[in-house]
C-alpha cells in the first residue's frame, strides 16, 4: 500500500517510516475540491436522495411531533429568505449566538445560518449570565438567539430573536422572496470560511473559541457518507438519537450529519432531556431507534437498566473515556448491539471511530483513524516521532481541523507546529492493527461525563472566598462521571469554613457539570518559584491526605 507524497505505508497499521506518520486504513474518501465554494448545507442537499426520504427528517422524543424533509427543506428556504433580505440582519460573516435547548426548529437555524454564510455559535443554556458574557465576547457574536428562558441571560443590547416567539415562527413559514425551489448555496461562500464557533477549554486554562471551518463538516459527513456506501454503517430508515446537546461538538456534527444522511433524528427535546437516562432509553424503545450517540454515563447506565432496546443496532460512544468494566459488560447485555468507540475533540474533529463488530471487539481502543486524518506519535520529551506501539502525545492533521481560536495567538502557537500539526494533549499509541488506545491525558482538564471542566477557572472562583487562602482543582475519579471536580482548599488561619460552604459558593457562580463535588482541607498548595501550581506533586499529596483519613 503507497500514498502519494507519503511513501510506502504499511497496510496493516498505517505507518509510513518516510514521514513518521500514521494514515487512515479508511481508503481514499472523494471530496470536492478544497478551492471551490461550497456551504455544508450545499453539500448535505447535495447527498440527499430524489424524490427525498418519505421517513421524517426529525422527531421529538417527547410528544413525537415529526418533521418531514420536504417540510425541513422549506423552513430552511423560508428562514434564509428572511436572512437574505435582512429581515433578520445577519449576514456572511456574521456571528449568531445560540442559546437555546434541544428544539426541533434549532437544526432549521443552524442550517439556514450556514446556508448564507453566517457564524454559528452555540452555548449551553445552563451557563451562568456571566459565562455567557465572557462567550458573547469572545465569539464577537453581533446577534443571539434564545428562547425565553434564557434570554435575561444575554448582555444587554445584544439584538435578541426568540425561538418560542410568533414572530419567529412566522418566518419559518414565509418565502420574503426567497424561490422554495431555489439553492441553498448562493455559491460564494468558502470552504475554509468560518461555519461555527464551538467553545473549547483547549489544552489548559480558561474556555476558548475554536472557529471550525465549512469543509470539516463537509469532511466528516462524507467519510461516514463513504461508510454508508461500502455498507458497513447503516441500513435503510435508521433513527439516530442524540444523546449530546445540540450546543456541544458531537450533538451539533451529528444532528447536521443525520440530515444530510437522509435518516430520522430523534431529538431529546427539552422535555425529553428532564427525564434523563430513563427517558432517554424509553424514548429510544418507543420510537425504535436504531443508533444512539451517548456520552459513557449513558452506556453505562445502559449497563444498568432493565431495558429491551430490540430495534438497536449500534450506540456511538465519545466524549470522554468509558470504563473498561462497562465496555466489557455492554455486550453481554446487548449482544446484538455495536459499541462503537470514538475519539475527537472540538479542535480536530473526529480522530478515529470503530465502524462494524469486528474493530468492537477491540476493547480499550477508540478505534481506527478516520478518513483523511494523518496522526502523528511524538515522545513528549524529546519531541521525535514514534512508530507502532510506542506511548507519546497524538498530534493530528487534516481537513477535518479548526482554523485556530478567535483572538489567542498565544494559545494558537501553543497547540499548533510550524507544519500545521494540532497537539491534542493526550498520551496514546497505534497498535499493530492500526487501532488508537488513549492512555492518559498530558492536559490539566477534568472531563466530568462528556464535559470540559477547567481547573483553572474553578481555582479563580475558589479563591474568591474570603475565607480562602489558596486552593486547586483536581480530577477525582467517579464510576458513573468518570471523573469530578475535586478542591484542595487552605483556609484562612481560624475559619472554620465546610465542604458544604465551599461547594455552595462555586455552585452559585458556574454552570451545574462544572461544580465542585469534592473538597479537601490541606495545609498548603506546592507551586513553583513562579506561581504554578506542581499538580503533580499535588496529585500525589492529594492521595496521601486520602489515606491519612481513611
Amino acid at each position: 500500500m503507497s500514498s502519494s507524497g507519503h511513501g510506502a505505508v504499511d497496510a496493516r497499521t498505517g505507518y509510513c517510516a518516510a514521514t513518521k506518520s500514521f494514515l487512515s486504513l479508511r481508503g481514499p474518501l472523494p471530496l470536492p475540491p478544497a478551492d471551490v465554494p461550497l456551504t455544508f448545507p450545499a453539500f448535505a442537499l447535495s447527498l440527499l436522495p430524489s424524490p427525498l426520504p418519505a421517513h421524517p427528517a426529525l422527531l421529538d422524543a417527547a410528544t413525537g411531533e415529526a418533521v418531514s424533509y420536504p417540510a425541513f427543506l422549506s423552513q430552511v428556504r423560508a428562514l434564509v429568505g428572511a436572512l437574505r433580505s435582512r429581515v433578520v440582519p445577519l449576514g456572511r460573516g456574521d456571528v449568531a449566538f445560540v442559546l437555546a435547548p434541544a428544539r426541533l426548529d434549532v437544526p432549521v437555524l443552524y442550517f439556514a445560518l450556514l446556508a448564507v454564510g453566517a457564524v454559528v455559535s452555540p452555548a449551553n443554556p445552563a451557563l451562568t449570565a456571566g459565562e455567557v458574557s465572557r462567550l458573547v465576547c469572545l465569539s464577537g457574536a453581533s446577534f443571539a438567539f434564545a428562547v425565553s428562558s434564557t434570554a435575561g441571560k444575554l448582555p444587554a443590547g445584544l439584538p435578541t430573536t426568540l425561538l418560542d416567539s410568533p414572530h419567529f415562527r412566522s418566518l419559518l413559514h414565509s418565502d420574503h422572496g426567497e424561490n422554495q425551489s431555489a439553492p441553498l448555496d448562493a455559491g460564494a461562500v468558502c470552504q475554509s470560511a468560518t461555519a461555527t464557533v464551538l467553545y473549547s477549554s483547549g489544552t489548559t486554562g480558561r474556555v476558548k473559541a475554536a472557529a471550525v471551518p465549512h469543509r470539516s463538516f463537509i469532511v466528516r459527513a462524507a467519510g461516514l457518507r463513504a461508510l454508508h456506501l461500502q455498507g458497513k454503517s447503516r441500513k435503510a430508515n435508521e433513527r439516530t438519537l442524540i444523546g449530546a446537546p445540540m450546543f456541544h461538538t458531537m450533538g451539533f456534527f451529528f444532528t447536521l450529519n443525520g440530515l444530510a444522511q437522509g435518516i430520522t433524528t430523534v431529538v431529546m427535546t427539552e422535555a425529553a432531556a428532564r427525564a434523563g437516562l430513563r427517558g432517554m432509553l424509553e424514548a429510544a424503545q418507543r420510537w425504535e431507534v436504531t443508533e444512539i450517540m451517548a456520552a459513557p454515563p449513558v452506556v453505562l447506565g445502559m449497563t444498568k437498566e432493565r431495558c429491551r432496546l430490540t430495534s438497536l443496532l449500534r450506540v456511538i460512544c465519545g466524549g470522554a473515556p468509558l470504563p473498561r468494566s462497562a465496555a466489557e459488560q455492554f455486550p453481554r447485555r446487548f449482544p446484538q448491539v455495536d459499541l462503537c468507540m470514538g475519539y475527537g475533540a472540538t479542535e480536530a474533529g473526529g480522530i478515529s471511530l470503530m465502524i462494524d463488530r469486528d474493530e468492537c471487539s477491540r476493547i480499550g481502543s477508540s478505534g481506527r483513524i478516520s478518513h483523511n486524518v494523518e496522526a502523528k506519535i511524538v515522545d513528549i520529551v524529546t519531541g521525535e516521532p514514534l512508530s507502532i506501539g510506542q506511548k507519546g502525545e497524538l498530534w493530528v492533521r487534516g481537513p477535518s481541523i479548526m482554523t485556530g481560536y478567535l483572538g489567542d495567538d498565544e494559545a494558537n502557537a501553543a497547540s499548533f507546529d510550524s507544519e500545521g500539526w494540532l497537539k491534542t494533549g493526550d498520551l496514546c499509541y497505534i497498535d499493530q492493527d492500526g487501532f488508537l488506545f488513549v492512555v492518559d491525558r498530558l492536559k490539566e482538564l477534568i472531563k466530568y461525563k462528556a464535559y470540559q471542566v477547567a481547573p483553572a477557572e474553578l481555582e479563580l472562583v475558589l479563591q474568591s472566598l474570603p475565607e480562602i487562602v489558596d486552593a486547586a482543582v483536581m480530577p477525582y475519579p467517579h464510576e458513573e462521571a468518570g471523573e469530578i471536580p475535586m478542591a484542595l482548599v487552605v483556609r484562612q488561619p481560624g475559619s472554620k469554613v465546610t465542604e458544604a460552604q465551599v461547594m455552595e459558593h462555586v455552585a452559585k457562580q458556574v454552570t451545574p457539570y462544572k461544580k465542585v463535588r469534592k473538597v479537601l482541607f490541606v495545609d498548603s498548595i506546592p507551586r513553583s518559584p513562579a506561581g504554578k501550581i506542581l499538580r503533580r506533586q499535588l496529585k500525589d499529596h492529594m492521595q496521601s491526605c486520602i489515606v491519612s483519613r481513611l
